[in-house]
């Protein structure tokens, strides 16, 4: 039995789109360490000292790594703002900047963009802030 996309919670939706983000930063940083390192490289057992990164996917593993640092919270505070009936206003809106400015944020970082990435990584940060003020009753 389907359920009705439009039924559902839009953190529930949001959060869903965030694994597609997810998979894209993964998918972006195997593949760019792989025409560094090789196929034979990402193939194998990797038993020696891995060989460093380039510039491109240096970028794309430090993206990466900075989406997982502020991911589990998004998680946590969407399935949150769900299981505690508070959906909606604020707490979507907090949905919507975090994974806007998180799409936004890869191509930043990827091209070497100062400063703007830095605002909007504070802009996703804002996203959070209003889901958990949501969460708590804030707003």
């Amino acid at each position: 039995m389907m359920t009705d996309p439009a039924a559902m919670p839009v953190e529930l939706l949001i959060l869903g789109a965030s694994v597609l983000l997810l998979l894209v930063h993964l998918g972006i940083q195997g593949q760019s360490a792989t025409r560094e390192r090789g196929v034979a490289w990402n193939a194998g057992p990797r038993d020696e000292a891995v060989p460093p990164l380039g510039r491109l996917a240096g970028r794309a593993e430090r993206a990466r790594d900075n989406f997982l640092e502020t991911y589990p919270a998004f998680i946590a505070l969407a399935l949150a703002l769900v299981l505690a009936s508070r959906t909606g206003d604020v707490g979507t809106l907090g949905a919507w900047i975090w994974i806007g400015a998180r799409v936004v944020y890869l191509p930043l970082y990827l091209l070497g963009i100062p400063y703007l990435r830095s605002l909007v990584w504070l802009v996703s940060i804002a996203g959070l802030l209003l889901m958990l003020a949501r969460l708590f009753g804030f707003v």
